[in-house]
């Protein structure tokens, strides 16, 4: 079976069994959406769509992609008793996919995709915004993915992005809403000076 095979399968299982409840967008979402202009935005890896909606509330016209059909049912039945509208897209980001140049906002939020995240960089708009967050490989008892291909090494996460202005860059071990250690990595960056 591919690996992709594996995270469809997975996926559409725990959203299935409805054993994927999280509601409310990332903090990092939370804490520097105000900050960002309102305009055209892509969540990559969406899931159930909690950060989607959240953008959408605000605003902005969202493309949001996930691999598990399960996960977008969810998010789109979520979008339709909240009258906000969203471009839900089923896709496995294993296989190639022509994503748009001029995106204002880009968020990818626990997916690994390094070589993804440095490819998004260019589909920023002139001044446009990415937010990224990811499990990181530390030797310290977390939550989260026990497989290492599943988080980013110490500065990978930061190169990824070397592309763009950072506002944002940390690494750290932080104390999550329902009171579990995190490590994580999380870059907050710009394409250039805004047009």
């Amino acid at each position: 079976m591919t690996m992709s095979k594996q995270d469809l399968e997975k996926w559409n299982k725990r959203y299935a069994e409805d054993s994927y409840r999280k509601g409310n967008p990332v903090t990092l979402v939370e804490d520097w959406l105000p900050e960002i202009p309102v305009g055209k935005a892509l969540d990559v890896a969406c899931g159930a769509g909690r950060n989607a909606l959240y953008l959408a509330r605000f605003g902005h016209r969202v493309d949001a992609v996930d691999i598990s059909p399960e996960g977008l049912k969810i998010a789109r039945q979520r979008a339709a008793e909240q009258g906000l509208e969203i471009n839900w897209i089923a896709h496995d980001f294993d296989q190639p996919f022509d994503f748009d140049n001029d995106y204002d906002l880009i968020l990818v939020m626990w997916y690994v995709n390094l070589a993804l995240v440095t490819r998004l960089c260019g589909c920023l708009a002139p001044g446009g915004y990415l937010i990224c967050q990811e499990h990181l490989n530390i030797d310290a008892d977390v939550i989260g993915p026990g497989n290492k291909d599943y988080r980013v090494a110490p500065g990978a996460l930061r190169t990824a992005v070397s592309g763009l202005e950072l506002l944002l860059y940390d690494e750290s071990i932080e104390t999550s809403p329902e009171g579990e250690r995190v490590a994580s990595a999380r870059v907050v960056a710009r394409n250039g000076i805004p047009s």
